[in-house]
Formats: C-alpha cells, sequence, structure tokens
C-alpha cells in the first residue's frame, strides 16, 4: 500500500491524436476534431499545465507506429514532462520516442499481448520512463448483491475485451517494473460526469506508485473529488480544455481554494 505522499497533485492535459489531429469522443467512440496538437500543447503549457499526454489512439488498432514525427514537432514546443503513447511494441519504439523528445512512454496492448515489454522498459530506461495505461470498464459490482467491484482490461484503443482483471493487471506490471498508471474509466470517458472514484480510490490506495485518474473531468469539483475521496495522484482531461469550458489556470485556481496542494506556477 501506498503511504501518504506530500507531493503537489498534477493536472495533465491529453491529446487523442488521429490522422495527425487532436480528436475526442464519448466513450471511445465518435470522435471529433478538436484541433492542431501542437498549437493545443503550446496553449496548455502556457496555462500553466504540469504535463502533457499524448496517445495516438488508432496506432495499435491499425498495427502501425506512433508518428515519430508529430511527436517531434509537439516536443519542440514544451519544457514540461512529456509522455506518449500508441503503437509502442518493443524497445526500438521506446528509445525512437525518448530520441524525438518524449520523456515517458505509456503502454497498453502492447504490454497486455507481451508482458514483458514493462520489464524490458524499467530495466533499459528506468521505471520512471513507464508508464502503464490501464483502459477499465465495470464488469460488475453495480448490483446491491456485488460487494466488490471489478473492471477488465479494454485494449486497441477500448475496442477489445480482454476479461483481465484491471487491479491484477495493474499490480503484476508494477512489480514488473511499470513507474506510473494512468488509469481511464471506459464507462466515465468523454461524459463530463466526474471521475470513477471508486475506481481510481481502488488503485490509487493499493498501489505503490503514482496514479492518473482519466475519464470523466467535467470541472473543479471532479478534481476536488478525485483527489481527495479518489487519492489520485494526478488528474487528467481532454474535453473541459479543449472545448474552452477551463483553462488550466482556472482549473487550478479553484483547487487551491479547496486546500489541495497543487503547483500553480
Amino acid at each position: 500500500m501506498k503511504s501518504v505522499s506530500g507531493l503537489c497533485k498534477r493536472i495533465i492535459p491529453c491529446l487523442d491524436v488521429a490522422n495527425g489531429r487532436t480528436v475526442k469522443g464519448i466513450k471511445f467512440s465518435n470522435l471529433r476534431d478538436m484541433g492542431d496538437p501542437v498549437a493545443l500543447a503550446t496553449t496548455y503549457q502556457k496555462q500553466g499545465a504540469d504535463e502533457l499526454m499524448f496517445l495516438d489512439i488508432s496506432a495499435s488498432h491499425e498495427q502501425r507506429k506512433t508518428v515519430f514525427d508529430l511527436v517531434a514537432r509537439v516536443a519542440e514546443v514544451l519544457s514540461i514532462p512529456f509522455t506518449v503513447g500508441g503503437g509502442i511494441s518493443e524497445l526500438t519504439d521506446v528509445k525512437n520516442l525518448l530520441s524525438n523528445g518524449a520523456d515517458k512512454v505509456s503502454v497498453n496492448t502492447s504490454a497486455v499481448k507481451r508482458p514483458e515489454l514493462v520489464s524490458e522498459i524499467a530495466r533499459a530506461c528506468g521505471s520512471q520512463c513507464c508508464v502503464l495505461a490501464v483502459d477499465a470498464r465495470r464488469i460488475n459490482g453495480s448490483s446491491a448483491k456485488e460487494s466488490e467491484p471489478k473492471w477488465e482490461v479494454l485494449i486497441q484503443g477500448g475496442r477489445v475485451s480482454t476479461g483481465m482483471d484491471a487491479f491484477e493487471w495493474a499490480r503484476q506490471a508494477v512489480e514488473n517494473g511499470a513507474g506510473e498508471i494512468l488509469l481511464t474509466s471506459w464507462d466515465k470517458d468523454g461524459t463530463l460526469d466526474g471521475f470513477d472514484i471508486e475506481l481510481v480510490k481502488t488503485f490509487a490506495e493499493r498501489l505503490p506508485v503514482p496514479v492518473i485518474a482519466s475519464g470523466g473531468a467535467h470541472g473543479p469539483a471532479s478534481f476536488i473529488d478525485v483527489f481527495g475521496r479518489g487519492s489520485a495522484d494526478a488528474a487528467l482531461a481532454a474535453t473541459i480544455f479543449h472545448e474552452g469550458t477551463w483553462t488550466v489556470a482556472g482549473l487550478k485556481e479553484e483547487i487551491v481554494k479547496a486546500g489541495i496542494p497543487i503547483r500553480t506556477c
């Protein structure tokens, strides 16, 4: 179990990228064009983002590599930590991304298919470089008869169900060297309905590495909730930033007012 950390919480805008453009949908489908990744990255850094996440969401499904040239162009405008995921299947891909400006890599589908990839990345580049992305969908616990909620792992951009227990998979990956968990609730993704607090709390309080909550962000209250009741170390959002509902700076101001320790510069 993770001990209580005095570290400031982090706000991480996410760029879901397909065909060279930032997109966003609901529950991983009905994607809408949200703009140019380089321009959005520049904007979010100026607003005070602590990190930036870049996910090539169609790479695994299309069985291709991440778009290295676009990653390099985004990295060029950033001075904050930059994590890239999508289409990473071997250590060579990781090294190529790092050489193109990424600070960390996020693996999901490829790690499920070949779990040793996590330990390979951790040994070669350090655990701090390896983020395990877990796309989790609730499979029970929704009725009064079920006291223990369970979530299954989805891969290939949420298109394929594995039947794997999401928490047990994350626990195994951490043992193999994953230094951080990007935890996305399929049920909440793009809904603007608040984070899945039960899901996040289960992972954040039982795993010894930082957990980034993703899926359902709608405003300050949802972040305050996931940092408080959910015990998340960081929270990721896309829609509210892409649509201009909130800026990173405006969001942070409200979170600070609630007494949550967060970076403000």
